[in-house]
């Protein structure tokens, strides 16, 4: 028979175990909540190395099926690599594998995953969810799929005993939207990371195609991101500058190939980049422009904040969370405001880098997390997997 680790006490040691779910896997994979745990679950096993970290990451995306990253384990688990299938899949499996390792907890990130957390709950694991962002706005989903990942929502917050999100403004919806749950949902936000160094900027730029001054973006090639009207306006735009945007397609996508169709000779696609090549272009950049109709709360441009570049983001909630000047953002899909910013001197566009960086901490958010953890371990009864649930949603 499994014996399980308990887990089941307030000064957690080596027999805790604490399995992450929801993300395709670390490190270099591309996405935001990948670089979210990338950052963030090391941090947590340096500081509390007692513990044991695995994340269950989906085996595609992965060069091995077993490796290590920082004291942080990485198993590949078996999926389709499927835009519709591939997260729920993976996170079925990955919730009974949690369960074959003797997790005390299983940490799902992203509401799509979070459709498991009663599979979890049932099977008798403390379950800690991270909401990310409402993925059901996404343009990239169909009715079907955004009911699901409504459901996800729902679930995520009936059955996990303990709920974190990313934003302030995200934080504040969930209280209001599950009122009986809001003294178990925590925010803590993302961290402004460090980027390496390494990179010779002249070997990039020459590498990227990059021949004078030039604007940046970086972000997947899918509609939410807004870089169709990021495009339209630049060519709109009287500006000389080269446009670079770093990204890629997450599968097969015609949206990717009518953005290259839509694009002139002065916009250049680089893919996806290193973070050290990602922190040469930051610092190098005459402005980065994020144009999103959607965001959790973007790394992206915390990072490019944290490099001191200049900064023009659309006004969504979760890129006013970041607290920069009302003259760094431009209304949301309004092609034409994005064209005469992009069009007007950039010096006022400046961001106080120190401060971002002082209140986008990502040693404090492994903290915080920590505390979570440790809240979700003291729930812990020995018949947690037959009691009832979280109370009922409204």
């Amino acid at each position: 028979m499994l014996q399980r680790t308990s887990g089941r006490n307030d000064d957690p040691g080596e027999s805790i175990t604490i399995c992450v779910t929801g993300l395709r896997g670390f490190p270099n994979v591309m996405g935001g909540v990948e670089s979210h745990c990338e950052e963030l679950l090391p941090r947590i096993k340096a500081i509390w190395p007692e513990h044991r970290s695995v994340v269950l990451g989906r085996a595609p995306y992965l060069p091995e099926r077993e490796s290590e990253y920082k004291g942080v384990e990485i198993v590949g688990v078996p999926c389709p690599r499927s835009k519709h299938l591939e997260a729920i899949l993976s996170t079925f499996l990955a919730v009974l594998t949690a369960w074959w390792r003797g997790a005390a907890v299983i940490h799902i990130h992203a509401i799509g995953p979070g459709m498991m957390a009663p599979l979890a709950y049932l099977l008798g694991m403390q379950v800690v969810v991270t909401h990310h962002g409402t993925d059901y706005n996404r343009a990239k989903w169909g009715r079907v799929a955004r009911t699901a990942l409504r459901s996800g929502e729902w679930l995520a917050l009936a059955f996990a005993h303990r709920i974190i999100a990313i934003s302030p403004s995200l934080a504040t919806q969930l209280r209001e939207n599950f009122p009986k749950r809001a003294r178990d949902i925590s925010y803590i936000p993302n961290g402004a990371p460090a980027l390496p160094e390494g990179a010779d900027p002249e070997l990039v730029l020459e590498r990227i195609g990059i021949t004078g001054p030039f604007l940046l973006a970086v972000g997947r090639l899918v509609p939410e991101k807004g870089l169709h009207d990021l495009i339209a306006a630049f060519e709109r735009s009287g500006s000389a500058a080269q446009l670079v945007i770093v990204g890629g397609a997450d599968h097969q996508s015609g949206y990717a190939r009518e953005l290259m169709a839509q694009a002139g000779d002065r916009v250049v696609f680089a893919g996806v980049q290193s973070r050290a090549t990602l922190k040469c272009l930051y610092e190098r950049c005459e402005l980065f422009v994020m144009p999103s109709h959607h965001e959790g709360l973007p790394i992206a441009a915390l990072e490019a904040a944290s490099c001191g570049a200049r900064m023009l983001l659309s006004d969504i909630a979760a890129n006013r969370d970041i607290g920069l000047d009302a003259r760094n953002y431009f209304p949301v899909g309004n092609v034409d405001a994005l064209m005469r910013r992009l069009d007007e001197g950039r010096e006022d566009l400046a961001v106080d880098a120190e401060h971002v960086r002082d209140r986008f901490s990502w040693d404090r958010a492994a903290i915080d997390t920590i505390k979570v953890y440790q809240s979700a371990l003291r729930k812990c009864q020995p018949s947690s997997a037959t009691s009832q649930p979280a109370e009922a949603l409204d």
